[in-house]
């Protein structure tokens, strides 16, 4: 009896309008960080396994609750798909064949629709229009439950194109497309575009032919699909593909260039040229510089040129979600993108939000990171305004039509109370107006729950208890900028 009564005391303490704050952040009504497109995944590699599952694409790409391995998890939302058009083939054209890394896992082996080089027309024998059903099946499955930014991007340009016909990349991380081919590379993007509009309806907003291309270690006995450009490579390349896509009829901008980290991506704006950066309509970036690299210098230098960014490949092998939270906010706070991507949303060894083996099938477990995704994908949704939180750890989102305010928070090191200053919003909730509160603990405990009655607006504040590791999400309704 003492033992609950203790408990029952510890929950008014927690929440108690009268507790100190360890610290207070301000939310800053007057910012505007960006109109958000949303979230998302590629599609390559667990769609050649998982792409015809209605269950998953439900897990993804809604917000409803699906029961997968006995737990009912609240769908992420994703509105953001990402297809990859494929680099291998099977045949043998004019006594050649593709080679075949050593290493690579049939997973990562996606087939692509230019079989040979004999013709460009996307009609003839040439092109083979039936292969890798199952990624176009997961792309149809997330349209049809509302996908509506849908990019295309190539890890690497069919293996013909390559100087010793492997996908994987040259012997020695060095640029891998013959010289003859940086058009044809284009043609094949654009004739990709075209073919899924004219005869699949699928509207491609965007198209980054490239993945990682300044990245070395793109090789041989590489793991997967990948191919290094030069800077001065990639313009050319993007010259082409911003005619091919006109001439078409496409209305398809182009993103660039997909490198692996930020301080590849600021030297590549700063030395493609004023040409390519004019036919680029936004910065895609991958997030695997992780906490470090600079996010700001990025984000200073696309602002500069008008484009936007969007981070459009992250991942990690920490299953707990803590590098999932830690680096996504500092996105939020440095890099200021208006999308951010997913890599492989089913996948071994930590890497998947659902633990799972994209060449046997077998689907093993849910991550921690996947509830801690969560905390932001349910909530900062497309159209959404979003807000400096003031502090590295937080982030604010505002919906104009619903006057609804969005805080996600995190904590690392130490538990302690946090204080969110609203006194900058023109009109707030009236005092003592609930908080609703989602709460995720990151090394276990909560994955996704939430409490409707223990956090309250006290003035022009509200606060909470935040334990160490921990990720929290509010929304109060009746707010004003």
């Amino acid at each position: 009896m003492r033992f609950h009564a203790f408990l029952g005391l510890a929950a008014v303490l927690i929440h108690s309008p009268h507790t100190a704050a360890d610290y207070t952040t301000t939310i800053n009504a007057q910012s505007n960080r960006g109109t958000w497109d949303g979230w998302g995944t590629s599609l390559a590699w667990w769609a050649k396994k998982f792409g015809d599952r209605e269950d998953l694409a439900d897990i993804f790409f809604t917000l409803k609750s699906t029961t997968l391995m006995g737990l009912s998890l609240p769908g992420l939302g994703f509105n953001i798909a990402r297809y990859n058009a494929g680099a291998c083939s099977s045949n043998t054209y004019d006594y050649t064949s593709m080679a075949v890394s050593a290493n690579i896992k049939s997973s990562r082996q996606v087939d692509g629709y230019w079989i040979d080089w004999a013709s460009e027309d996307p009609t003839t024998s040439s092109w083979n229009w039936g292969v890798d059903a199952t990624q176009r099946q997961a792309l149809r499955n997330a349209i049809d439950r509302g996908a509506d930014r849908i990019e295309l991007f190539s890890n690497s340009p069919m293996w013909w194109m390559c100087k010793n016909k492997n996908p994987s990349g040259s012997s020695d991380g060095s640029e891998n497309i013959q010289s003859w081919n940086l058009e044809q590379h284009a043609i094949y993007m654009a004739n990709v575009a075209k073919y899924f509009k004219d005869n699949w309806d699928v509207q491609f907003e965007s198209v980054d032919p490239f993945n990682e291309p300044s990245a070395t270690w793109w090789n041989s006995a590489g793991t997967q699909e990948g191919c290094h450009f030069d800077v001065s490579t990639q313009a050319t390349v993007i010259n082409h593909l911003h005619s091919h896509l006109a001439s078409r009829g496409l209305s398809t901008v182009i993103a660039a260039s997909d490198e692996s980290y930020f301080d590849q991506a600021v030297t590549n704006l700063q030395t493609i040229g004023s040409t390519a950066i004019s036919q680029i309509s936004r910065v895609n970036v991958h997030g695997y510089q992780g906490g470090s690299g600079r996010r700001d210098t990025l984000q200073s230098l696309a602002s500069a040129a008008n484009k936007k960014i969007w981070n459009s490949e992250y991942g990690d092998a920490v299953g707990s979600g803590l590098n999932l939270a830690s680096n996504l906010l500092l996105d939020f706070r440095w890099l200021i993108p208006t999308g951010w991507v997913y890599w492989q949303v089913l996948d071994g060894s930590g890497w998947g939000l659902v633990q799972a083996d994209n060449d046997s099938g077998e689907i093993t477990g849910v991550n921690q990171k996947y509830w801690v995704l969560a905390q932001f994908s349910r909530h900062i949704r497309p159209g959404m305004r979003i807000l400096d939180g003031g502090n590295s750890n937080v982030v604010a989102a505002y919906d104009a039509i619903t006057k609804k305010l969005v805080i996600v928070a995190a904590n690392y090191n130490t538990a302690q109370y946090i204080n969110f200053d609203l006194s900058g919003f023109s009109k707030r909730p009236a005092e003592g107006a609930a908080v609703a509160r989602w709460n995720t603990q990151i090394d276990g405990g909560d994955r996704y729950v939430q409490y409707t009655s223990d956090t309250a607006v006290s003035g022009s504040k509200f606060w909470s208890y935040f334990s160490t590791n921990s990720v929290q999400t509010f929304e109060l309704t009746g707010v004003e900028l």
